[in-house]
């Protein structure tokens, strides 16, 4: 899935609202590993894609920053968004969105699973029951942004937005899931699909699908309509292992599958160019949260989780494996000190961030 190598350049973002304080806690955990395992991670930070950024610059970035982050094998970035400051749509087209598109990070992946401490909303659930990867195509389909609006404000008003889907576009990320579901002990990929409905385009996805199915026979396969793939990750979530989809469907279910684990505000994301062409940017998903921000009680195991994915992304298995197994320990001690609200404890940013970092450094050999 990913190139194997000795060294990581890393452009840390750190971006807004509690992006800002958690990802020291982030790059202290990712310090933590690389000094039990002798790892060589190099991390330089920068002010942009901030929106304390644009009210001194008027952009979310600056106009090298291509250039700039080229030089990067990852990005790891905090949050961005403060809509009381800059509109949403301002700072994240401008910013986060421009790093998925110019760098063709076709991959979104989330991992969904159930982590010990963590009370599940969906009953008699414990951790290993729901442990499987959502891959979103991240570039294209229904967010395509080709369409507009005529007759603005008159009977007449018209408004169309278009979904594209490229062969290539389609084949890749698909080929990305069967890849990965070969590695797990389930060797198991479902299709999320609409082509009972969305008469065009999903039954192209899904001779997508069959096609690159006859290249992987040791990998099941199967495919469900959106809707009722939804109910079942509900009702039955040990059934899956990679679920992959469009870029509209991998969004919902990027985030139904970490709600079904019981706390998006853990869950990590992946924005991957799986060939190393460009940087790859790895994130928490909870956002900026502004009703938070300042107060250091933010939970830093996003951000963490985060790290951990860029680790065992670039090959680094080892590394990413204790990291893993710290934020479980952590997360299954349910120390009240230690733990933040949003989890039922008493702890804040530090306490938890800092009790993780331990753990990674406790398992020097």
């Amino acid at each position: 899935m990913s190139h194997s190598q000795k060294s990581l350049k890393i452009a840390v973002i750190p971006g807004d609202g509690i992006g800002i304080e958690v990802m020291p806690y982030g790059i202290k955990c990712l310090e933590a590993a690389a000094k039990v395992y002798n790892l060589d991670l190099r991390f330089e930070s920068f002010d942009f894609a901030s929106c304390e950024y644009y009210k001194k610059h008027g952009d979310m970035l600056p106009k090298d920053w291509r250039e700039i982050l080229s030089q990067f094998d990852a990005i790891y970035f905090g949050a961005v968004g403060l809509p009381d400051v800059v509109p949403d749509h301002i700072s994240l087209w401008g910013s986060l969105l421009q790093f998925r598109r110019v760098f063709d990070q076709y991959i979104n992946l989330r991992p969904c699973r159930l982590m010990p401490g963590v009370k599940c909303p969906l009953a008699n659930r414990k951790p290993g029951d729901i442990d499987f990867w959502v891959v979103r195509e991240n570039t294209e389909g229904e967010y395509s942004s080709i369409g507009g609006r005529i007759f603005e404000g008159t009977d007449r008003e018209f408004v169309t937005q278009e979904t594209i889907m490229t062969r290539i576009g389609v084949d890749r990320v698909l080929k990305y899931a069967f890849e990965l579901a070969k590695t797990r002990p389930k060797a198991h990929l479902t299709s999320a699909t609409k082509s009972n409905g969305i008469s065009i385009t999903m039954p192209y996805w899904d001779e997508r699908v069959k096609e690159m199915q006859s290249h992987y026979p040791d990998v099941r396969t199967d495919k469900f309509h959106i809707d009722i793939l939804c109910a079942h990750i509900v009702q039955k979530p040990d059934f899956f292992d990679v679920i992959v989809g469009s870029n509209l469907f991998g969004d919902i279910l990027s985030d139904l599958g970490p709600a079904c684990t019981g706390t998006i505000g853990i869950a990590p994301s992946g924005n991957i160019n799986p060939e190393g062409k460009f940087p790859s940017l790895f994130e928490p998903v909870h956002g900026s949260a502004p009703d938070i921000a300042g107060k250091g009680i933010a939970n830093p195991v996003g951000m963490i989780w985060a790290g951990q994915m860029m680790l065992e992304h670039f090959g680094f298995k080892d590394a990413a494996g204790a990291m893993l197994k710290a934020i479980e320990k952590v997360l299954a001690s349910g120390t009240p000190e230690i733990i933040t609200a949003d989890m039922g404890g008493k702890g804040n940013t530090a306490s938890f961030g800092n009790a993780i970092e331990n753990e990674i450094l406790g398992m020097k050999t």
